[in-house]
C-alpha cells in the first residue's frame, strides 16, 4: 500500500475510535466517579479503563495483526511491524478536576518510529493529527508560530514542582524570567497549544513512552522542533521540549 494511502486509512480509523471514545469521557466528565491508586502513585478512573478498553477492542477489530502498547493494559504483540501506543486520558487530574486539559493521547509506530500522532480533546470536540509533515487541527493545518526571541515566548509545563525532582530547577526558573508569559496549561494541552500556533514552548521534565509517541508527528507534522530535555531523540528520551524551531536551540542551551 502507498504510505499516503496507508496513513489516509489509519486516519479515517482514528476518527472513527475517537468518535466513540469521546462518548466514554463527555459521560463521565464532571461526575462523582472513583478513583483508584495505581503501584506507580498515579491515579486511574473508569474512564481511563473503558476509554483504553474500547480502543484496543476496534484495534483488534480492524488491524488484528498490531501490536498495542496502552498505560492501563499494558504490551500486546510487542514485535509487530506496527504498534499502537495509548493514553487513554492524559492528564487525569485535570480531567478529575473539571478542566480542559486533558485529552487522548494515541500513536502509531511502524518499526519502532511514530508516524502518526493524535490528540482528541472531547469536550471541545478537536481532534488533532500529525503525521510529521503535516498536522490538521479537525481537518484543517496548522502551524507552529515561530519567533526569534525568548522575550517574545509563551512557555508552558504540567508541574512546575517536577523539575526540582527530575531535572534543574534554578535553571529551569531562570528561563521562565526571560520568556513573556509563563502559564501551567500542561499535560497533552499544552503541546496541542504549541502545534496549533497559540503558545511557543512545551517543557514536561519527566514524560511516560506513552505520552510522548503521540506528540512526536504531531509537533514535527506543525513545523515545530521536539527532543528530550537535552536535545536529544525524543523516542528514546524521558522528557520532552516543544517548541517554535528559531528558539528550540536557545531553551535547550538555557537548560543544561
Amino acid at each position: 500500500m502507498h504510505v499516503k494511502s496507508e496513513l489516509n486509512e489509519y486516519k479515517s480509523f482514528i476518527k472513527a475510535v475517537t468518535s466513540e471514545t469521546g462518548k466514554i469521557i463527555k459521560k463521565y466528565f464532571r461526575t462523582n466517579i472513583s478513583i483508584d491508586t495505581k503501584e506507580d502513585n498515579t491515579q486511574v478512573t473508569i474512564a481511563d479503563i473503558a476509554t483504553e478498553e474500547l480502543i484496543r477492542k476496534m484495534i483488534e477489530k480492524e488491524f488484528p495483526d498490531h501490536g498495542i502498547i496502552g498505560e492501563e493494559f499494558g504490551a500486546t504483540n510487542e514485535n509487530a511491524e506496527y504498534k499502537w501506543v495509548l493514553d487513554p486520558i492524559d492528564g487525569t487530574i485535570s480531567f478529575l478536576c473539571g478542566t480542559i486539559t486533558f485529552g487522548t493521547l494515541i500513536s502509531l509506530l511502524k518499526n519502532g518510529e511514530p508516524i502518526l500522532g493524535v490528540f482528541h480533546q472531547p469536550i471541545l470536540d478537536e481532534l488533532l493529527i500529525g503525521d510529521n509533515k503535516i498536522t490538521q487541527l479537525n481537518d484543517v493545518n496548522v502551524k507552529v508560530k515561530d519567533i526569534d526571541n525568548l522575550s517574545d515566548a509563551i512557555l508552558l509545563t504540567t508541574d512546575h514542582l517536577s523539575f526540582e525532582e527530575y531535572q534543574n530547577l534554578e535553571k529551569f526558573e531562570e528561563l521562565i524570567r526571560k520568556v513573556k508569559l509563563y502559564r501551567q496549561w500542561g499535560d497533552c494541552y499544552g503541546y496541542y497549544l504549541v502545534a496549533s500556533g497559540f503558545a511557543h514552548i512545551m517543557i514536561d521534565p519527566i514524560m511516560s513512552y506513552w505520552d510522548t509517541m503521540a506528540l512526536i508527528p504531531i509537533i514535527n507534522g506543525a513545523g515545530g522542533i521536539i527532543t528530550d530535555y537535552q536535545g536529544n531523540n525524543p523516542v528514546k528520551g524521558e522528557s520532552i521540549i516543544a517548541a517554535s524551531p528559531s528558539i528550540h536551540k536557545k531553551i535547550i542551551e538555557a537548560l543544561n
